[in-house]
């Protein structure tokens, strides 16, 4: 690959641009498709929240009697303050969609092993705060669509035994949304919530570069180019994109704002943040002990230990590892959405375990029955590929990672577009 001509920047930001990449990099690298600047991207994101935040700080209020009112005021006597309130909203709701992609990419291209595992559990924790990050936010403009998609998140914590209840008074701040609630929120957004999410990315980085740079395939001789313009023009390029869409966004479609909130009128249905909805779907059809404990710790617990269970041909940096494992992708994902689907039509029309076992525990009957009715089909299916398909552990985990992002995509489809009033199944 011929270099081309190197882009002049001022002394202090080539110094930067040397601590995020190093001089010379492996010209496969350069590719745009390798890793389609997804984690460029998020901190291109985080920047824009930042800037933006710090700006609508200056007209925010942050309690019950000031906050909707300075949010109606940021809209209409504040120059562009509708549409920095817009860029504002969507940065934050494509910089989870973007962070989830970019944990999709590593896991596929088989770039968390070995050396980068330590940097996949500090992805995770990101990942973690960027959710937060999004949440604590949700409820600042404390409009009917923010008090109640955190109310009902809130509650959903009070299901998990013993500690719930306290758990949520202390996410809270009192033992329902109020002022105090709305004040810790902010705290968090505003303040804790970034200053770690910038120790993070920080070290985020630094592990890339201790690792190599980018997760590629193993050759003797990979031709070496110049960050310089090779590299650095392309992320100016993706940058000017991003930023050019979420303008254009930001100017013709509006963040939401309903009417103030109002703790005594409940819309129906009242429903989480859209990233949520997947959980609350699941609390719908699973008794509480399995939909908010035992399962949302054990898909942790399988994605923290991702990267250090044993796997056999490990081919790091190529996607899927093998043909076999490109396929076994693609086809669980279809299955498992697919499946997921018709379970849930099922057990909201004709699988009513707790109808037909009333004499048995309520975690038996709306809990083990239909949590088997879900793995027992997955876990064959799997079992198909290992045992008929000869796949390796290293493909049978992408199918269970398959499995999972699919089925909770298409709890989260189905509660976001198929719930109506009394989150009945509308089609």
């Amino acid at each position: 690959m011929k270099d081309k001509k190197a882009i002049n920047f001022p002394k202090s930001i080539e110094n930067f641009l040397l601590h995020l990449h190093p001089i010379k990099i492996d010209a496969r690298a350069v590719k745009f498709t390798r890793t389609f600047g997804l984690g460029g991207i998020t901190a291109l994101l985080f920047i824009i929240l930042c800037v933006t935040g710090m700006v609508l700080r200056f007209s925010y209020v942050p309690s019950v009697a000031g906050a909707y009112d300075s949010i109606l005021a940021l809209e209409r006597e504040t120059i562009f303050g509708h549409f920095l309130r817009n860029l504002h909203h969507w940065s934050a709701k494509l910089m989870i969609i973007v962070s989830f992609l970019h944990m999709v990419r590593v896991i596929y291209s088989m770039a968390i092993f070995k050396k980068r595992a330590e940097n996949w559990i500090y992805g995770l924790v990101m990942m973690f705060f960027v959710v937060a990050a999004s949440f604590t936010g949700y409820l600042l403009p404390w409009d009917q669509l923010a008090f109640w998609a955190v109310t009902v998140v809130t509650q959903i914590i009070e299901y998990i035994p013993f500690i719930g209840v306290p758990l949520a008074d202390m996410v809270r701040g009192s033992s329902t949304v109020d002022e105090q609630t709305l004040l810790n929120f902010y705290t968090l957004h505003t303040g804790i919530l970034p200053l770690l999410f910038i120790v993070l990315m920080s070290m985020h980085f630094w592990l890339i570069r201790k690792a190599g740079g980018v997760a590629l395939p193993k050759i003797e001789k990979p031709e070496k180019v110049n960050v310089n313009p090779n590299l650095i023009w392309i992320e100016i390029m993706a940058a000017a994109i991003v930023i050019a869409a979420l303008f254009l966004t930001s100017a013709f479609y509006h963040a939401p704002l309903l009417e103030e909130a109002n703790p005594l009128v409940s819309p129906n249905p009242s429903k989480a943040p859209w990233y949520f909805l997947g959980a609350q779907e699941l609390l719908l059809h699973l008794h509480p002990v399995f939909g908010a404990v035992l399962v949302p710790l054990a898909v942790t617990a399988f994605f923290v230990y991702l990267p250090f269970f044993r796997v056999k041909n490990l081919n790091v940096g190529v996607w899927f590892n093998s043909p076999l494992g490109k396929q076994i992708t693609i086809q669980s994902s279809i299955v498992s959405f697919v499946f997921t689907f018709v379970l849930i039509y099922l057990l909201d029309h004709f699988l009513h375990f707790q109808l037909w076992f009333t004499s048995w525990p309520m975690w038996i009957s709306n809990g083990i029955l239909p949590f088997l009715a879900y793995m027992l089909p997955m876990g064959a299916y799997v079992y198909f590929w290992k045992a008929k398909k000869q796949a390796e552990n290293t493909e049978i985990l992408l199918a269970c990672t398959s499995i999972l992002l699919s089925s909770y995509l298409s709890m989260l489809f189905i509660s976001l577009l198929l719930r109506g009033e009394g989150m009945t199944l509308i089609f």
